[in-house]
């Protein structure tokens, strides 16, 4: 008998003796109704009643096509995150979340039953079994309770760190003249000080001719960088870039039970510097998707990464920025990664990356505003047809409750469901700090990161070459003209003075000059100009 001959699905049976359902419960029923391993997600809601009988569930190798989890505050976007990570850890897929709020570290320690998790348990048909999870915490430059995540400069690279620094498209370009200059020279940024002395050194008068090959570098943009970087060190984001730097393939390990490591970057204590927990974030998918191999489609992703907040990404992007991260998304999916986009509405991400995504969780939006009911009405657009009104749908939810649709195992949409979602096993609150940070203190990494090395790179080498030249030198030896050191650096502080005599001296010039390009050679950038050397 041939698919289409096949015969129609017998309706579950209706809900305390409710009559037989109708015909578009039977058809959304029909579109979950998945043989292989899959993830449930919750029961139909239909006509004000939850039909325990059809289960809404996502196909687990379809859970690489990425997705959307959006819904307004306070409506369950984060325990729906809480509830997916759950599932792919039990069925061996590691799994990274942001925690913004700092409520997801819960999920490494077994739920407590109690009325509410028994009565929605009940009503979806779960059986709720309390359950902590493998779990690995971070903390973006060791702020907060985790283990340091940091990044040399050298692999965040020129346009993730123009978004940080807030630079506009010229000056992106510039900096990544910079970065590129440096790459040629094997000069290795490892933090912040050592990309203003090679900047130092590209605006003096030795510097300049070096650039003329590249591009050029106006004094004026090189100014703006380097203020930039200035405010950016007194800010105190120093500590988030250096050594020893993040391995991101730590977020593709499984637990010795066969389960998914689930990798929590704890940012309460960071919640006040958005465009760099964000971009951060993004340097964390740029170098997975740089250090992967193409593993085309699998039974089940290598890793889900839920990016949340993720508007704060998109906010003031420039064009080449939002190319990058649409060229990653579109690409990072051979590569056996699915990416979750959490935000608000499904306008704060663009057009050509929302398309990208084949599973959608929309919890409640509200439309107190003009500006709401436009959103709203731009979201609804979004779904495929349905036999719902959805902007009534979409106001009515309540938490814990959204509208569902993902891709079949055959890579089709699935029908629209509302959907009253399970409860994670996991407990729902945070853990005790103290018990956290127990926790980070024993994991097998914290001995590998905990520190910060301040290793000799491009400064300090620059440094301890100057001072030997002027030891071996005559004490009434001239030293550089003050003319020739620092020009083009009009209004520069003066705690850089000592870049400025390194880095404007004969030394800096000849080194880089005798600095050959093999090492240069070995560093290739992604689409978002990061780099990593080789392991």
């Amino acid at each position: 008998m041939t698919d289409s001959e096949a015969p129609p699905a017998k309706a579950p049976e209706g809900v305390s003796g409710a009559p037989a359902l109708p015909q578009p419960v039977l058809e959304i029923a029909s579109g979950y109704a998945f043989t292989g391993p899959a993830l449930d997600l919750g029961a139909l809601l239909w006509d004000g009643r939850c039909l325990p009988d059809v289960q809404v569930r996502i196909p687990l190798p379809m859970l690489n096509r990425h997705g959307l989890v959006a819904g307004a505050t306070g409506t369950g976007k984060t325990k729906t995150l809480q509830l997916i990570a759950e599932q792919l850890s039990a069925q061996g897929v590691p799994v990274f979340l942001a925690d913004v709020k700092g409520d997801v570290s819960g999920i490494s320690a077994p739920g407590q039953e109690n009325d509410k998790v028994r009565t929605r348990a009940g009503e979806v048909r779960q059986e709720w079994t309390p359950a902590g999870f493998p779990c690995e915490f971070y903390a973006l430059g060791g702020m907060g309770h985790g283990i340091p995540v940091r990044a040399t400069i050298t692999s965040f690279g020129p346009v993730l760190l123009s978004k940080v620094l807030q630079l506009n498209q010229t000056q992106e370009q510039s900096l990544g003249l910079i970065f590129h200059y440096a790459d040629q020279k094997g000069l290795e940024l490892v933090d912040l000080k050592d990309l203003r002395a090679v900047v130092t050194f590209l605006t003096s008068d030795e510097g300049k001719s070096e650039l003329k090959g590249i591009g050029g570098l106006s004094t004026a943009t090189a100014g703006v960088i380097l203020r930039s970087l200035t405010a950016f060190e007194a800010q105190g984001m120093s500590p988030f870039f250096g050594e020893p730097e993040f391995d991101t393939s730590e977020l593709l390990r499984v637990a010795g039970d066969g389960r998914g490591t689930v990798s929590v970057l704890e940012l309460p204590a960071v919640q006040d510097k958005p465009q760099l927990f964000s971009t951060f974030l993004m340097w964390l998918l740029a170098d997975l998707f740089h250090d992967l191999p193409e593993v085309g489609d699998v039974d089940k992703p290598k890793l889900v990464f839920f990016f949340d907040e993720a508007h704060l990404l998109f906010n003031d992007a420039s064009k080449a920025f939002l190319d990058a991260i649409t060229q990653t998304v579109r690409l990072i999916r051979s590569k056996g990664v699915g990416v979750f986009f959490v935000t608000q509405t499904p306008k704060d991400v663009p057009g050509d990356v929302l398309a990208q995504l084949g599973n959608r969780v929309q919890h409640a939006l509200r439309a107190f505003t003009p500006d709401d009911q436009k959103a709203l009405k731009a979201t609804v657009k979004t779904f495929p047809n349905s036999p719902y009104d959805l902007e009534e749908v979409l106001t009515a939810l309540g938490t814990g409750e959204a509208v569902v649709t993902v891709l079949s195992e055959k890579g089709a949409p699935t029908p629209v469901a509302a959907t009253r979602l399970r409860a994670p096993e996991s407990l729902m609150v945070p853990v005790d700090p103290a018990a956290l940070d127990r926790a980070v203190e024993q994991s097998p990494l914290y001995g590998r990161y905990a520190e910060a090395v301040d290793r000799e790179s491009a400064y300090e080498k620059l440094t301890a070459r100057e001072a030997q030249a002027a030891a071996s030198s005559a004490p009434s030896a001239p030293s550089e003209p003050a003319s020739s050191r620092g020009r083009g650096r009009k209004g520069d502080d003066q705690d850089s003075s000592v870049v400025q005599q390194v880095v404007g001296s004969g030394v800096f010039k000849s080194l880089a000059r005798s600095l050959g390009t093999q090492v240069g050679r070995e560093i290739t950038r992604s689409i978002f100009g990061t780099a990593r050397r080789r392991r």
